[in-house]
C-alpha cells in the first residue's frame, strides 16, 4: 500500500502528464469508475445473499481461519482441556501400574531401527559416481 509520499508523487506526475486543462475531466471519469465499482460490489453482495441465503455480514469468519487447524494448537488444546467426568483419572493404582508395565513391554518389543554406519572417504579420494542415478 503506497504511503503518503508515494501518493503525492503520483499525484504530481499525473498533474504534469494530464495537464491542468484536462485534469477535471479525468477526475470526473475516475469518480464515475469508483462509483460504478462500488455499485457492482453491492450488487454482487445482494445477488449472493439472494442465491445462497447467507448474509456476508453475519458470517463468522473465525470459523474459516486456517490457523485454527494447526496440529500443535489442536494437541495443546486437547492436553489442556479438563478431563470429562467419569474419566479414568481416578483409576486403581494397580491398574495404572499394569498399564505402565504394558506400555514398557510394548516399547521393548518394538523393532529397533538398524544403525547405519557412515563410511568416510580418505582425503583426496573421489566420491563414488553412479551413472544410473543421474
Amino acid at each position: 500500500m503506497p504511503g503518503m509520499n508515494e501518493l503525492f508523487i503520483l499525484l504530481v506526475i499525473a498533474l504534469l502528464v494530464i495537464g491542468p486543462k484536462r485534469l477535471p475531466e479525468y477526475t470526473q471519469k475516475l469518480t464515475n469508475i469508483v462509483r460504478e465499482l462500488r455499485r457492482m460490489a453491492t450488487g454482487a453482495k445482494e445477488q449472493l445473499k439472494e442465491e445462497t441465503g447467507v448474509d456476508l455480514n453475519e458470517v463468522d469468519w473465525r470459523k474459516y481461519d486456517p490457523r485454527q487447524y494447526d496440529p500443535r494448537k489442536i494437541i495443546r488444546d486437547a492436553l489442556l482441556e479438563d478431563a470429562p467426568a467419569g474419566s479414568q483419572n481416578t483409576q486403581d493404582p494397580a491398574v495404572a501400574q499394569a498399564a505402565a508395565a504394558a506400555a514398557a513391554a510394548l516399547a521393548e518389543a518394538a523393532p529397533q531401527a538398524p544403525v547405519r554406519t557412515i563410511e568416510r572417504l580418505a582425503p583426496g579420494q573421489p566420491a563414488p559416481f553412479d551413472t544410473d542415478a543421474t
